[in-house]
């Protein structure tokens, strides 16, 4: 600051301008931002609500279907070359990418009662495109198995939403690699927080109930030491303590999975707050 008073207006602003034309010709790649995170978040206040059912965030997918911002931000995603980012800027962007691509999809075929619905026996919707990123066609199960689950970040799991009910709650803000840890565990915390859907302990019957992607994704928590060792600390003091001590020991059941629709107009005709 010292430096720029005593060398008069001219230097700063030779300063100034150098340093604009620097942040301007950084590639797109090196920025945390390969989807405008700015613009997502804006779109999530609008476009989703907080609710106290099960599902947790509802999505009003009618409204989104006629955004053109919308429509912008799936083209950034598109556009996107997440083979040059940093790790955790790669697994901040491929969770977006999912949550983002599975609305998107929904809305290319909406009105349905559930994701489900969309594809075939022979073609599943986890199958089908819904992207081409980099030159390659991209599904939802790619994303998830074949990108995100070789990762080693189990808590992915509290993070990735397919637009069912029983889905962890699609978070209503953009995950962000700056604070990736912090966004990771809020998610889970978020999500087991949910007796209905994360988990709920029964002490006097020593019964723990899980969610059913705990049972599919079983494997993905074996190199944090177990689905109720890497769970623990996300979980209440008293609830973690008691897994800790009583889990091993326990009976775990799994509650079944509802994959109707999280979708705002189903339960309200009015728009999203």
């Amino acid at each position: 600051m010292t430096l720029l008073r005593s060398s008069g207006g001219r230097r700063c602003h030779s300063l100034v301008l150098l340093s604009t034309v620097f942040h301007f010709s950084l590639p797109a790649a090196a920025s945390d931002a390969a989807i405008d995170l700015d613009l997502y978040g804006r779109l999530l206040e609008k476009h989703t609500r907080a609710v106290t059912e099960v599902v947790g965030t509802r999505v009003d997918y009618r409204s989104v279907e006629e955004s053109e911002d919308w429509k912008r931000l799936v083209r950034q995603v598109h556009a996107a070359r997440p083979s040059q980012l940093t790790p955790d800027e790669k697994l901040a962007f491929w969770i977006n990418a999912y949550n983002i691509l599975a609305i998107d999809l929904v809305n290319a075929h909406y009105p349905i009662d559930g994701i489900k619905q969309i594809g075939s026996f022979f073609s599943p919707v986890w199958k089908l495109e819904v992207a081409t990123i980099e030159g390659r066609s991209i599904s939802l199960g790619a994303i998830e198995h074949e990108i995100l689950r070789k990762m080693d970040e189990p808590r992915i799991h509290g993070a990735i939403v397919c637009a069912s009910i029983s889905c962890p709650s699609l978070a209503r803000t953009p995950y962000r690699s700056a604070h990736l840890d912090a966004d990771l565990s809020a998610a889970m915390r978020r999500w087991l927080a949910n007796p209905e859907k994360g988990i709920s302990i029964d002490r006097q019957n020593r019964v723990v109930r899980l969610s059913k992607i705990f049972d599919w994704f079983e494997d993905d928590f074996d190199s944090r030491g177990g689905v109720l060792e890497t769970i623990a600390p996300y979980l209440e003091s008293d609830d973690a303590v008691w897994i800790r001590a009583e889990g091993a020991n326990a009976s775990i059941r799994y509650f079944s999975y509802d994959w109707s629709l999280n979708d705002l107009r189903s339960v309200d005709k009015g728009g999203p707050n």
